[in-house]
């Protein structure tokens, strides 16, 4: 499931198209179908040649409504920017695209609407002149497709392109933490209540799920969730969705509020951030500007402190703390936009560092190096980084992250609370020799030790598993304790079973076909009728080595020598009568075993060789004593 936006100037035909492309008018207000003009955000879905489901939102191009598309354009996947082939680039055209740059809108396209209207060789005046705006920009590579909604020319064209550009975009609907929903649309309908709408991120949303939407700090309870129409158990991130709200009133809530899970997202009237001005900023932002900050679907009025400069020009750059007027709800990771209050106009746009810090001194270098080091990530986002995918001591990771041990302990209690990163070591006391490993990491580790071992069970389906050096060496995991201790607990999971020296899938048997069983049934008589003088190894090689190694390794057949196998309980009853024998004579020799068992000097010398390597008997001259 993909989202993507519309931008562009007013009647360049953003509506018209989704209407072409979907079959759906995603102007939803009787105004704005009378005026024939894009007010509000507007939503439609189709599917792509690809089989792709995709949430289309369409954005008002007017510049007295750029506070709405504003509402609309931060949780998509892709752009398009459209532009009418008869009027070219406009002041909303510059702007839109400004706003989708500073958004990091990094996959789009460029569409060329009303082509129907100019020659080929005025399309080409355009197309060259877009090239030029748009050189230095996140759209710069968008290919360009010229379409006709009232013809319905170039219209499969753009369907094949838009699958293009999303193969490209990574999915987000696989959960990165909890579940948020910015919140651009507020409705009830009759019988079930309290409708919200919004592009769910980091989370899935499930029914019945307790809620909670901030800044307001309402609690209520999923009671239903949609998709394109469709009613779903569970909404992934990623995707357009309805919810449907119990315990929660409509006249409660407003655009730009934030639902969330119980507990998890506080609201904040502090951020900090790198202010990075557009270079068609009419003027240099400086100390305590009133400026309107955009974040998610929430509008606010805010002052800025700059922390690191006097001011900041039009195309720079420079820390600043936004002081708001209202509380918000907000993350760390956030994108936002920034404008001027009049002339109304976008000016510049940054991520949120800190949701939530302490109100700054301005020109501190202290600081400044803590927002440098939180612009690479959190505390937590750091050391997870740090951790990579394989497993990895704790010291390694501590010197990786270049954070102090405290910040360090703190951020692994916030990761092993959320289940991201987990101990490898079986005592949970931490130190610099604690073998750890994130969730994904171990995830990826399991499923190759699984499609391993599976590969080695296919190949070798007589074996009892894999030898553990084998498996460690295909794992590529250097230390003989990380590995150890990644399989204790792949065996804790019911993942895998061990022995001192083989691995194998918890599931995993050999079987014997028909004529192996036949074959080793006739064997394994032969080697009980005489079972002191037990077949020569020239009866029982023609097995071949794997048939005979499973006889080993099942425990029917010892290997004493290489050319001595011996019967499994006949063996036990050799081992049992010279630990007797030991115990009350103090010696035997290989005569006195022959002959007891009726065998030859060539078996009973194989087993005593056998017993003495494994120290049951020490050798002494002619005879055998305890060892």
């Amino acid at each position: 499931m993909y989202v993507i936006g519309t931008a562009g100037h007013v009647d360049h035909g953003k509506s018209t198209l989704v209407h072409a492309l979907t079959g759906i008018n995603p102007d939803r207000l009787e105004e704005e179908r009378r005026r024939e003009m894009t007010i509000d955000l507007g939503f439609a879905h189709l599917q792509l040649p690809s089989g792709k489901q995709v949430s289309v939102v369409d954005v008002p191009g007017h510049e007295r409504f750029i506070k709405n598309m504003l509402a609309g354009v931060g949780g998509i996947d892709a752009a398009l920017l459209i532009v009418a082939a008869d009027e070219g680039v406009m002041p909303q055209t510059a702007e839109h695209l400004n706003i989708l740059d500073l958004l990091g809108v990094e996959h789009g396209l460029i569409v060329l609407t009303k082509a129907d209207l100019v020659d080929e060789e005025w399309l080409e005046l355009v197309r060259e002149d877009l090239r030029a705006r748009l050189a230095g920009t996140v759209l710069a590579n968008a290919e360009m497709v010229a379409v006709s909604a009232r013809t319905g020319a170039g219209l499969d064209d753009l369907k094949q392109a838009i699958d293009r550009v999303l193969e490209q975009a990574p999915s987000r609907t696989v959960a990165r933490g909890l579940p948020r929903l910015p919140i651009d649309r507020v409705f009830t309908i009759g019988g079930f209540g309290t409708v919200v709408t919004g592009t769910l991120t980091d989370g899935p949303l499930t029914v019945g799920q307790e809620i909670e939407v901030q800044p307001q700090g309402l609690r209520g309870r999923v009671r239903g969730l949609q998709t394109h129409g469709a009613k779903e158990e569970t909404a992934l991130p990623g995707t357009r969705v309805a919810v449907n709200l119990a315990g929660v009133g409509v006249d409660e809530l407003a655009r730009g509020a934030v639902l969330t899970l119980p507990g998890k997202l506080q609201p904040t009237t502090l951020l900090d951030l790198k202010l990075r001005l557009v270079s068609a900023a009419p003027a240099p932002i400086e100390q305590n500007d009133q400026l309107d900050l955009f974040v998610g679907a929430a509008e606010v009025a805010c002052r800025a402190t700059l922390l690191d400069v006097e001011q900041i020009p039009p195309g720079g750059e420079g820390w600043v703390q936004l002081r708001l007027e209202q509380p918000i709800a907000v993350a760390r990771g956030d994108r936002c936009i920034l404008r001027i209050p009049s002339p109304s106009l976008t000016i510049g746009g940054g991520r949120v560092v800190d949701a939530h810090p302490q109100r700054h001194r301005r020109f501190r270098a202290e600081v400044i190096a803590n927002l440098e080091t939180r612009s690479r990530g959190t505390p937590a986002e750091i050391l997870l980084q740090a951790l990579g995918s394989t497993p990895i001591e704790w010291g390694v990771a501590s010197q990786r992250s270049s954070l102090d041990e405290a910040t360090l302990r703190e951020a692994l209690a916030e990761l092993q609370t959320a289940e991201q990163v987990m101990l490898l070591s079986a005592e949970q006391a931490l130190n610099r020799q604690t073998w750890l490993i994130s969730r994904v990491g171990w995830t990826k580790l399991l499923e190759t030790i699984s499609t391993t071992l599976a590969s080695y069970h296919k190949k070798w389906p007589l074996r009892l598993g894999m030898p553990r050096e084998e498996l460690k060496s295909k794992l590529g995991i250097p230390s003989a304790r990380a590995f150890d201790e990644a399989l204790r607990r792949a065996e804790q999971v019911d993942s895998i079973a061990t022995t001192e020296t083989l691995v194998r899938l918890h599931d995993w048997t050999p079987r014997l076909s028909q004529s192996q069983q036949r074959a080793v049934d006739a064997l394994l008589h032969d080697f009980r009728a005489e079972p002191f003088a037990p077949p020569a190894k020239a009866d029982w090689e023609p097995l071949g080595p794997e048939l005979i190694g499973y006889l080993i390794d099942t425990n029917q057949l010892v290997r004493v020598s290489p050319e001595v196998l011996f019967d499994a309980a006949a063996f036990h009853k050799l081992v049992e009568w010279t630990v007797n024998t030991l115990e009350h004579q103090g010696e035997i020799t290989v005569a006195s075993l022959r002959d007891h068992f009726g065998t030859t000097r060539k078996y009973a010398l194989a087993f005593l060789e056998y017993v003495d390597e494994r120290k049951l008997t020490r050798r002494v001259g002619d005879v055998r004593v305890k060892y």
